[in-house]
């Protein structure tokens, strides 16, 4: 009874210390829920009130009337998944938000919020972008990407900025965080960014971090110079003074798979030291990007015809397929049985089919020269086709031990690096409809790698503290109501690398600022979601 007493009133000082009003009627009221709160807390059973779209109450048997009642019959009440890492810009490859606002594969995977803008890649005029983002199914919060910006200011080259180039850059960083992007995001692997030196990237970084963003990249590389690349970030996030979110963190390549543990004891050496980094990854020991990382760096500067052009130079053909045999030999692939593709719009009938298999396709001999010759030709008709870097593609860069192993860090969120997908178009990743569930169907129930109440926490609370969402991550009296009913005997991921185009189950509620978006595991006609601006009061 005492116990009960210090509880209600435990309650009633954080409904008070927050000004949240108690409603005698509700619009939403849950009851019997088993509450895992997104803390890392053990769960406890609990009714949850929402009224205006935020959380009015948790607590046991509330008297309370309200216009929708659900009885949770003992399911897991969480809050809203977030995801850290996504794209879902419009691109000639994929559709984006504009053209898929509702985002049905992450409202149906538990996902009520996502951040994009992500890899250095991002829309550059961020007020205008949400402007034009119309009846959105979850929330969105977007970087302010490098890439984007370097492209629009000094193009594709290979080479540096003149000053005034520099401070066209800064402006429009400044401008974009002004206008509520939530930090500065690079891809250093990619173009044109890998042509930047760090100097570069701390100046323009400083500029997000003078306005409260968070540093999100991808870093330059993943394999053999994967320590040097983990410190470049944390370099990044000590001069600019800026907390630091190492995207999608993996060991590529069959020579180092079982090596992940020590660039995961050199950045928890960094926090021990006072440096704020975090890092991302998903459930999953492929990954996708495009074709062109297959070639040097030098090899794909500037437009779809500048790189044409260097394939047809003899000379500069022998030093990009030399170039390609070293990259292969370091990660020790004995061909490209291991890239697959998954959108190559000059021939879709490549979609799904690895190199290895296109190569038999257009009936070369298997052998590495025919394989590169093969990628070359694809780089080509894709650049043709309007894609710069050839064609989408997966690959299988890591193991699944290492995954497990990254996973057990305490300090790693979830991630998809997904995207909104039109259902059935392209052999896509199956990461854009299974990554939560997989996360909890595979690592919490099979596998035991976590916890439930740790899954839910890298899903809610460590990215909104990472992205400063201060009132969305956990179940609390004056946090929007973003939450998500399920059973996790049950919920279960259904996408495939063979067949993606497959939603995952389970999760039978969602909950998108208050209103419900999904009822018994499906759709309902509700938009519920928002732009959310750094800063902002929600």
């Amino acid at each position: 009874m005492q116990g009960m007493k210090y509880r209600i009133g435990l309650i009633l000082f954080s409904l008070i210390s927050i000004g949240q009003p108690v409603f005698a009627e509700v619009d939403l009221l849950i009851r019997n829920a088993r509450v895992v709160d997104g803390t890392g807390s053990p769960w406890f059973l609990s009714d949850v009130a929402i009224a205006d779209g935020r959380i009015t109450e948790v607590a046991r048997h509330l008297d309370r009337t309200a216009h929708q009642e659900i009885d949770a019959a003992g399911k897991v009440l969480a809050p809203g998944f977030i995801d850290v890492h996504t794209h879902v810009e419009s691109s000639p490859n994929s559709a984006g938000l504009k053209e898929l606002p509702g985002a049905d594969n992450y409202l149906l995977d538990g996902v009520t919020t996502i951040i994009t803008g992500n890899c250095g890649s991002s829309e550059i005029d961020v007020d205008d972008w949400a402007t034009s983002l119309k009846g959105l199914g979850l929330n969105v919060a977007t970087l302010i990407g490098h890439n984007s910006v370097r492209r629009e200011v000094v193009g594709l080259d290979n080479r540096e900025p003149l000053p005034e180039e520099m401070a066209q850059m800064r402006a429009l960083v400044k401008k974009a965080m002004q206008d509520g992007a939530v930090g500065f995001s690079t891809g250093l692997l990619y173009v044109p960014g890998t042509y930047a030196k760090t100097t570069e990237v701390v100046e323009l970084a400083k500029v997000a971090a003078a306005h409260g963003g968070v540093y999100a990249t991808h870093i330059r590389e993943q394999g053999e110079k994967l320590h040097e690349s983990i410190t470049e970030a944390v370099t990044v996030g000590r001069e600019a003074n800026m907390p630091v979110q190492i995207s999608h963190l993996k060991v590529k390549g069959r020579t180092r798979w079982g090596s992940i543990g020590t660039a995961l004891e050199l950045i928890e050496s960094y926090r021990q030291n006072g440096v704020d980094v975090v890092v991302d990854t998903y459930p999953y020991d492929r990954a996708s990007t495009n074709l062109g990382v297959n070639l040097p760096r030098w090899a794909v500067a500037g437009s779809a015809t500048d790189i044409s052009s260097r394939i047809d130079d003899e000379t500069m053909h022998s030093r990009i397929v030399s170039g390609m045999k070293e990259m292969l030999k370091d990660g020790g692939y004995p061909d490209y049985s291991f890239a697959s593709v998954a959108q190559y719009l000059p021939d879709p009938s490549y979609n799904g089919r690895t190199i290895t298999e296109i190569n038999r396709l257009v009936e070369r001999s298997s052998t590495i020269e025919n394989e590169i010759e093969t990628i070359l030709e694809m780089m080509v008709e894709g650049g043709h086709a309007g894609v710069t870097q050839g064609a989408s593609m997966i690959y299988h860069y890591m193991s699944e031990e290492d995954v497990d192993a990254i996973l057990r860090y305490p300090n790693a969120a979830v991630a998809s690096d997904g995207s909104a997908v039109e259902f059935g178009r392209g052999q896509v990743h199956p990461r854009s409809y299974g990554t939560n569930a997989r996360i909890l169907a595979k690592y919490v129930r099979e596998k035991k790698v976590l916890t439930l109440e740790d899954a839910i926490r890298r899903m809610t609370s460590l990215p909104a503290r990472t992205f400063s969402f201060h009132d969305r991550g956990i179940i609390r009296p004056g946090m929007i109501a973003d939450l998500v009913l399920f059973d996790p005997s049950k919920v279960i991921d259904k996408a495939t690398f063979e067949d993606p185009h497959q939603y995952s189950e389970g999760f039978d509620v969602v909950i998108v600022n208050g209103l419900v978006a999904v009822k018994d595991g499906n759709l309902n006609d509700v938009r519920g979601g928002s732009f959310i601006r750094h800063g902002a009061t929600n």
